[in-house]
């Protein structure tokens, strides 16, 4: 079994504190396998990941900010428009070959889709049911009952925005170590997730910053 982190940000993402060989070296010293680096909106990071000369397996990806919510796509490093209705995002992504994730679906303020989304969960092959940046983890027990409703294979990840936090959620997954094992191992459901709780401290203090920004791109509108 692999230990993977499949939802991490390095300072690519708007909101990310750590550069990509901070992440890589981190991964590296936590005993990860692999590592997925979704950056929000962008797969600069993760193309910048891949030329990085480490021992994990890097899986290139992005968070796609869509009109639902978010979006997780690996296996690409072509960026998809942000902004989009859901299920063309899903088609978009799916014409470059995407492994496409749910992630944090019922999680209060943090753009989860299963707060709005009527239809469409059918159309990804995987839920995330542990994100380790939560309160009272409601919102991941929620997940994880979409997910055997559905027959969707559960993941977990750190969604980790400074390294330290990187490894804090993981899927054990059943692959051979490359992405294209891995991504195959993860839609036949080979997969187990778990890990702990980002330090509530941190995480208030991310959502703070994250509430700032967006106030002051609204009044310089």
């Amino acid at each position: 079994m692999l230990r993977c982190d499949l939802h991490v940000h390095t300072n690519y993402s708007r909101d990310g504190e750590s550069s990509v060989e901070v992440i890589l070296r981190r991964a590296e010293d936590v005993g990860l396998d692999a590592i997925a680096i979704t950056d929000h909106d962008t797969v600069l990071g993760a193309r910048h990941a891949l030329l990085c000369d480490t021992p994990l397996v890097v899986i290139p990806g992005i968070e796609i900010s869509t009109k639902s919510g978010h979006l997780i796509a690996l296996g690409i490093t072509e960026a998809i428009p942000a902004g989009q209705d859901f299920l063309e995002t899903v088609r978009q992504a799916r014409a470059l070959g995407a492994l496409l994730i749910l992630p944090h679906p019922y999680h209060m303020w943090r753009h989860g889709v299963g707060r709005k989304l009527k239809t469409g969960i059918e159309a990804v092959d995987a839920i995330e049911i542990f994100n380790s940046r939560y309160i009272t983890g409601s919102a991941n027990r929620r997940a994880a009952q979409v997910s055997r409703r559905f027959g969707k294979p559960g993941v977990g990840g750190s969604d980790a925005h400074n390294a330290r936090y990187v490894g804090f959620g993981q899927t054990l997954v059943a692959a051979e170590p490359d992405p294209a094992s891995i991504l195959d191992a993860i839609r036949n459901g080979r997969t187990i997730a778990g890990g702990r709780m980002t330090p509530l401290q941190t995480y208030t203090r991310q959502s703070l910053k994250g509430a700032i920004r967006k106030i002051r791109r609204r009044v310089h509108r």
